[in-house]
């Protein structure tokens, strides 16, 4: 580490500089395997500038510190805000040992920045997990008086890891009161932070949108909202911008939040938005009520986070519905067919012999609003035996609407429906695969028009436009789609029916036919493609 501060450069400058030259050191894939995504200086400093913490004496956690780009910005911004800090207690959790020199050279340089300020400074590397090293924060039962022992800090700035862990993982195993399946390590960051925090400290965190909604995530959404009141988010219209120096394509927020102990008050919620890091201090803001982009009363707590005028109608529109395929007798579930479980029965051409086969319906058979089987393509069998084996696998043949669960990251749309309707095979049982989802009426048919007009809506525009205020990944799961509202079933069936008439099933067509039902000219400005 021969990297010399530049004269009067400030800390996080030196912390950026740094991390550079240690990002030169190691491998694309020691970075993902740490979830290593060095913060952008001007992110940094955007972060910063959210605290209000001005008191004479703080204790700053970073946990994941990296090259502590954030935990300098932080502490500049604070001194050169405000001359009434005096005494600074910064502790930061750093596990990569390799980058621990480049680290120390960081923090080295901002204990000499701030004595020249005249401003003590004690600050705390720590090398152990942070997630173990706190577990007793998970280990209490929650009550209202409850603080952890070690609830100390005024203010916690991160930039945390981003990985999926077993669920087996001992961090995972420490924090099962709020994962389910398999978790992301930075939920797991931010719910330790949220414990950590006095009442009324300070959470200032840069993550992926995922935990905005989905299973996976339930149960954090559940505990976090009964620590941290959400002050103000941040969004980025890019995927890409971000961290561009890593070549990350992630949907990425800033949250900024307070620690307000179960106190029932939910305020407004300040929400802005740039397209990325270079128009970051050219945001777009506006003010919502806390319950207008959560509902708290839900089980799923889902967080919608609209980016502009259109998506804010888009919601109040969907708000306005009070139909839910439940209430129309309407279920979703996942295919049942999970191929590599099932390989010694699956075939990719019909064959005639002892054997009895049936259709198997994945991925490449559907399209928006269009069905296609066979496809021939290797490795994509298209047929299922039908045998005692296979047998609670299968699904009776009849009426579907099949959907995607996962969209390509650069698909246009996250929701692609297709009709299917008992006709298309004369067969009594069908396979679905795993990576499908079906709608279907438990008992009895759904009509042809419910069909296409539930379809029509799901591949619209609207439908999308709605869907991604909420879903920052590209999963779509049968939960979020069990509670998105709908409108009347008679609307559905009309749609439906004119979807029939015109015997028309582009995107374009789809789209015209609901703005036309709806009236959405003053949310979309439609254009014929």
């Amino acid at each position: 580490m021969d990297i010399q501060p530049l004269t009067n450069e400030l800390p996080s400058h030196f912390a950026d500089r740094v991390g550079q030259a240690y990002a030169q050191t190691v491998t694309t894939q020691h970075k993902k395997d740490n979830g290593q995504f060095f913060t952008p200086t001007k992110i940094a400093h955007f972060m910063a500038n959210l605290t209000r913490q001005a008191q004479s004496k703080l204790k700053i956690l970073d946990p994941g510190c990296g090259t502590a780009i954030l935990s300098c910005s932080l502490i500049e911004t604070i001194v050169q805000q405000s001359d009434t800090v005096k005494e600074i207690d910064l502790v930061v959790y750093e596990t990569d040992k390799n980058i621990l020199p480049y680290t120390q050279a960081t923090l080295d340089y901002l204990g000499k920045w701030l004595k020249k300020r005249n401003i003590k400074f004690k600050v705390t590397p720590d090398t152990n997990d942070f997630v173990l090293e706190n577990k007793e924060c998970f280990e209490q039962s929650a009550t209202l008086f409850f603080e952890p022992k070690n609830a100390i800090y005024d203010i916690v700035i991160a930039n945390p890891p981003y990985f999926k862990i077993p669920k087996e993982d001992k961090r995972a195993t420490v924090a099962k009161s709020i994962v389910w399946g398999q978790p992301n390590i930075y939920s797991i960051f931010m719910m330790v932070a949220a414990k950590l925090l006095k009442n009324n400290g300070e959470l200032i965190f840069i993550t992926p949108r995922s935990f905005a909604s989905g299973n996976y995530f339930r149960a954090f959404r559940e505990a976090f909202f009964q620590e941290i009141e959400i002050e103000q988010i941040h969004l980025f219209g890019s995927r890409t911008d971000t961290f561009d120096r890593d070549n990350v394509l992630q949907e990425t927020l800033i949250l900024k939040g307070k620690k307000q102990k179960l106190n029932g008050h939910f305020p407004s919620i300040l929400v802005t938005h740039s397209n990325g890091i270079k128009d970051i201090e050219h945001y777009t803001e506006k003010v919502y009520k806390a319950s207008e982009l959560i509902d708290f009363n839900s089980k799923e707590k889902i967080v919608h986070l609209p980016t502009n005028e259109t998506e804010d109608k888009v919601i109040k529109l969907f708000k306005s519905w009070t139909g839910s395929l439940n209430q129309y007798d309407i279920q979703i579930s996942t295919g049942p067919v999970v191929s590599f479980r099932a390989t010694q029965y699956l075939h990719e051409h019909y064959k005639n012999g002892t054997i009895f086969l049936v259709p198997l319906y994945q991925l490449i058979n559907t399209a928006k609003m269009q069905f296609e089987w066979p496809v021939a393509k290797r490795s994509k069998p298209q047929y299922i035996e039908l045998c005692e084996a296979t047998r609670p696998l299968l699904l009776p043949n009849k009426n579907y609407i099949f959907l995607r669960r996962f969209s390509a990251k650069d698909d246009k749309s996250r929701l692609v429906a297709t009709p299917y309707f008992v006709d298309i095979s004369q067969t009594e049982f069908i396979g679905v695969e795993n990576h499908l989802n079906y709608i279907y009426r438990p008992k009895g048919h759904l009509e042809r028009n419910e069909i296409l007009g539930l379809s029509a809506l799901l591949n619209s525009n609207l439908f999308d436009t709605y869907f991604r205020t909420f879903n920052g990944n590209i999963n779509v799961s049968a939960t979020e789609l069990r509670e998105m509202p709908l409108p009347p079933l008679e609307d559905i069936k009309q749609i439906g029916n004119q979807i029939i008439l015109q015997n028309d099933f582009s995107q374009s067509k789809v789209d015209e036919v609901i703005n036309d039902y709806f009236d959405l000219e003053h949310i979309f400005a439609y254009e014929q493609n």
